[in-house]
């Protein structure tokens, strides 16, 4: 049993609508997840502890444990060694916030209780941390840098095939991989292409980037750093600095940019992002937290969007903007900058997506590559519709 938990705390609402079905952990950055970096620096399963709809699910924990970090926090040799070497009844705090607490109580009643009797350490290092989903793209070429270092001298890479030209040196291809007559470099950052993976003929990528496990890249792709495309994902089209987590598609032509796509999500042919205002100025976000639009602080934002959302074909993104979960997106012209969960329709208006035609769906989509969707999964997607409830006004 593991004695160190990744807890969510008030990252949960900033990283909305990601969180809506998952931990902070659980959400890919780099190569891994946030959960499997840790355990790979620790040396040791760590579990999680999250909001509580999400605790069956995810198996959190709310007992006291011997070490608690925040869940947004990225690992490095550095600061593992500070957390190893902690006190005990200690807060390590960098900036005003907590980033581990030795022992987290069980609760955050037990919390507040007992916090003040603790000490304050001040981590004097730098770090990185997702509080927001535009910082996933922002430090995503980081990350893949920082995993393909812990993983590059035990994985047992293959030679890539001759029909391919390959430009510098920092490339994994794994075991099962097809990559064949594609230009890979790797000069400017690493390439991972994941076990039964397939590269398909006349693609373009440039580092750092990342294919996890049996994804696919479509012919004639043209892929720059940073970018991750997580497990059984299929892309196609042009994909700049984006982090698509999983099971998702955007198979055809159309352009992706500064953008952070869920799971089991599937944008239509020449569906495309806009990342930059034609201003120049820095692009302003919905944000579930303020419940209000934020300032990114970057000039460059596409689309962010949560789980098991779909856009139809010819589907143009305005800079900026967030859909929620099973959002059903069509029309012609830009929809709305921020798209409620279960949300059905475009720019000409919308409708909730009722509750019954998404489990439908979700079952349909999922069955494909072979995973169910459980009893459990149907009742957190109904107790999700009710919680979102209030975001939609349309009807």
């Amino acid at each position: 049993m593991e004695d160190i938990i990744l807890f969510d705390g008030q990252l949960h609402q900033g990283l909305l609508p990601l969180t809506f079905t998952r931990p902070v952990s659980y959400i890919r950055v780099g190569i891994f997840s946030i959960k499997e970096k840790w355990e790979k620096h620790l040396g040791t399963s760590v579990g999680v502890r999250s909001k509580d709809y999400l605790s069956n699910k995810y198996n959190s924990i709310e007992t006291e444990m011997r070490l608690g970090i925040s869940a947004g926090l990225l690992p490095d040799s550095e600061l593992t060694l500070a957390l190893q070497s902690l006190e005990d009844q200690s807060i390590l705090m960098k900036d005003n916030k907590v980033l581990a607490i030795t022992p987290i109580p069980a609760n955050d009643k037990e919390l507040e209780e007992k916090l003040n009797q603790y000490q304050v350490i001040n981590y004097e290092a730098d770090i990185n941390i997702i509080e927001r989903p535009h910082d996933i793209f922002i430090l995503n070429g980081i990350e893949i840098e920082k995993d393909f270092e812990l993983i590059k001298d035990e994985t047992n890479s293959i030679n890539p095939d001759s029909s391919n030209t390959i430009f510098g040196d920092q490339l994994i291809i794994e075991e099962g991989a097809k990559v064949r007559a594609s230009i890979i470099n790797s000069e400017d950052g690493p390439v991972y292409i994941g076990k039964n993976a397939e590269v398909m003929e006349g693609s373009m990528i440039k580092g750092p980037f990342a294919l996890l496990d049996h994804g696919v890249i479509k012919m004639g792709s043209k892929i720059y750093g940073s970018t991750t495309f997580g497990p059984y994902c299929k892309v196609g089209g042009e994909v700049n600095n984006s982090v698509i987590l999983g099971y998702s598609n955007k198979a055809h032509d159309g352009y992706l940019g500064n953008s952070i796509i869920g799971e089991w999500c599937n944008l239509g042919a020449d569906t495309n992002t806009s990342n930059l205002k034609n201003n120049y100025g820095n692009v302003k976000v919905w944000s579930y937290k303020e419940n209000d639009v934020i300032d990114t602080g970057t000039q460059y934002c596409g689309l962010t969007m949560g789980d098991h959302s779909k856009c139809s074909i010819n589907t143009m993104f305005n800079t900026g903007t967030v859909v929620g979960v099973f959002a059903n997106v069509f029309d012609a012209g830009f929809p709305p900058k921020h798209i409620p969960s279960f949300s059905w329709g475009g720019k000409n208006g919308m409708t909730t997506y009722k509750i019954e035609k998404a489990i439908e769906l979700a079952e349909l989509v999922m069955y494909r590559r072979d995973v169910e969707l459980s009893e459990e999964d149907k009742e957190l997607l109904k107790l999700l519709h009710n919680l979102t409830d209030t975001h939609r006004n349309f009807d």
